[in-house]
């Protein structure tokens, strides 16, 4: 984990991410004076050399701060202060910390980033940051910004995101800050944003021209700078510093093998072409929506069955490319597709660990590997087989990076469509596909054009021969009102707690019911009722979650997953194969009672 950059005059400064927000490692007594001093000094020479404005506020409802920021529609985020106030509360909740420091701003390119970033900048001058790196034109990738503060050491970065939540006027707007080690800021800060939101008086904005952000290079306004750069150039590199890009860049070159890639007009059109085009030598044509829109054309940029129906259909015709790819919104997710084939994301993680002598970056083997609570448990089969320190966590991104920071975990997913490695501390789409085309070149390294493929459905078929398949299907009820899907759950918790082992639940005998506790190896902190789960003796599971990712209502997520060892039944599509366990969810949790839905909004 990269500590605050420092410079030599205060070096005995070192911030403590995991231990407290504002906590520092003390100077010796003879200088603590000296060194306060000449903090308050470098931040009184930033003021005055800037204008510094003072305007009061008042606090506002609703802007209670997750690890995945703040999301709400964007007319919430355009209303009067509604974005300065939660900017200062972050401020006001680093505290001297931030000052002096240099930070990274930039977002996945949705209305109103450009606006809101003009904002950001503007307050960070006046709150004593000394450098903003922001990406040209706002844009910056999520998976790209924990790439950036990492490789510069930077203090941390701010995200203008809403992830996969559609984007516009009337759609969804959001913001986040990753800390010091690239991560999500851990619970201490986003505790503290929000008590700060409920008691902010005034807001510090620095009187400064709005800067152009399409042009590249420094901007100085005293000893305040503002740097646009590229967005790519940082994320590129570390990249290459994980992949073989000559070998992939050989394999794409194939004659007998073509390729699609999906930005879905979101952050990776600006990183799909200088990759896959430039580096490793694609026809252009590969990469389609590739132009970052405010609105993702009007699209909802969500890598799955149902809102990349596009690509989908273009893998399920009969010219079909061979692998087919896409990435959401902010680039942190993925779905991975074959010649009319879909790997799961549980599947997914699994495969790409057990094939990861296909990656240079872990020549040296695996550390661990870990999942979430409700992801399948493919994972698991390779960590047992192949000797790998295994861990089960609750679904947010955090909690892999405790494990990372810890050198305890290489290679993490989740079944909400991310996948990454330790290179950063978020979920990485272009990572995942570049995993896959890294898997895809060993496998056909020895095969001359012609002789036919090891595909995408091979790679699948030998995995599951080699572990078994862990059939898996998410329910997804989006928009549902909050008190029926709270009943709902209560319900659950019910049957949960008038069950027991040797229980029969349809066909299913229980193994094992409960929600979902976990504490956590590495900082200790304990995180309760994470999901429904009820587990059963032959493997088979079900699980219950809401979501809060998006601007309004819940999502209610239902988890199915069972076993098989037979490869005769390897080849069954999911949906037919779970049918009886999804009949047996449906009757246990009432769910079409509780929530008024005859169907799922989206099945993976």
């Amino acid at each position: 984990m990269h500590t605050c950059r420092r410079s030599p005059a205060v070096a005995h400064l070192s911030c403590r991410s995991r231990r407290g927000i504002l906590q520092l490692s003390k100077p010796p007594a003879s200088r603590s004076c000296r060194v306060g001093q000449l903090r308050i000094s470098m931040a009184a020479a930033q003021a005055e050399d800037l204008k510094i404005k003072t305007t009061s506020t008042k606090p506002i409802d609703g802007q209670k701060t997750g690890t995945s920021g703040l999301r709400k529609k964007t007319n919430v985020f355009t209303s009067e202060n509604y974005l300065a106030n939660w900017i200062q509360a972050l401020f006001n909740s680093l505290g001297d910390e931030v000052k002096g420091k240099t930070i990274g701003l930039g977002g996945d390119g949705r209305y109103y980033n450009k606006e809101a970033a003009q904002i950001i900048i503007k307050m960070a001058a006046a709150n004593g940051v000394k450098k903003v790196l922001v990406g040209q034109n706002a844009i910056m990738a999520t998976p790209a910004m924990s790439a950036l503060i990492r490789r510069r050491k930077l203090y941390g970065g701010l995200i203008m995101s809403a992830s996969h939540n559609p984007g516009g006027p009337k759609e969804d707007w959001g913001i986040k800050f990753n800390y010091s080690s690239g991560e999500p800021a851990p619970e201490r800060i986003t505790d503290a944003i929000y008590k700060y939101t409920q008691n902010i008086k005034e807001l510090k904005t620095a009187d400064l021209p709005d800067i152009d952000l399409a042009k590249v290079g420094n901007n100085k306004f005293g000893s305040f700078e503002v740097e646009v750069i590229d967005s790519v150039t940082d994320y590129l590199a570390t990249l290459r510093e994980v992949f073989d890009f000559p070998t992939i860049k050989q394999f794409v070159g194939r004659k007998d093998f073509s390729f699609c890639f999906d930005a879905m007009n979101a952050v990776t059109g600006a990183y799909a072409a200088p990759i896959f085009v430039d580096q490793l030598g694609a026809d252009k044509s590969v990469v389609m929506n590739g132009i970052p829109k405010e609105d993702f054309g009007g699209g909802h940029p969500d890598p799955n069955l149902t809102y990349a129906k596009e690509l989908v259909d273009i893998c399920w015709s009969d010219n079909g490319p061979d692998f087919g790819a896409a990435s959401d919104g902010d680039g942190d997710r993925n779905m991975i597709l074959g010649k009319k084939f879909f790997i799961t994301p549980s599947d997914s993680v699994a495969m790409i660990a057990a094939n990861a002598d296909a990656i240079p970056y872990f020549k040296s083997g695996l550390k661990g590997v870990a999942r979430s609570m409700p992801t399948s448990a493919a994972l698991d089969r390779v960590a047992e087989k192949q000797g790998l320190t295994f861990f089960e966590v609750p679904t947010g991104w955090k909690f892999f990076g405790n494990l990372m920071d810890a050198g305890k975990c290489s290679v993490c997913g989740e079944e909400s469509f991310g996948t990454g490695s330790d290179h950063v501390r978020e979920k990485d789409g272009l990572w995942a596909v570049l995993a896959w085309l890294s898997i895809l070149a060993k496998k056909n390294k020895d095969k001359k054009d012609g002789e036919g493929l090891f595909s995408v459905e091979d790679v699948a078929k030998e995995h599951w021969a080699t572990y078994g398949r862990n059939f898996f299907s998410r329910y997804d009820y989006e928009g549902v009102e909050s008190e029926g899907a709270n009943k709902m759950v209560e319900h659950l918790e019910g049957v949960i707690s008038s069950s027991k082992k040797g229980d029969k639940l349809g066909d299913y005998t229980l193994e094992k019911a409960d929600q979902f506790d976990y504490t956590d190896p590495i900082d200790g902190s304990v995180a309760k009722k994470q999901g429904v789960r009820f587990i059963f003796d032959d493997g088979s599971r079900i699980v219950f979650r809401l979501s809060g990712t998006g601007s309004a209502g819940a999502t209610v997520r239902m988890y199915i997953e069972q076993y098989s060892d037979d490869t005769n039944k390897h080849g069954l599509d999911a949906q037919e194969a779970l049918g009886p366990i999804i009949k047996t969810a449906l009757e246990v949790s009432k769910l079409q009672e509780f929530t008024g839905r005859e169907k799922p909004t989206v099945i993976t």
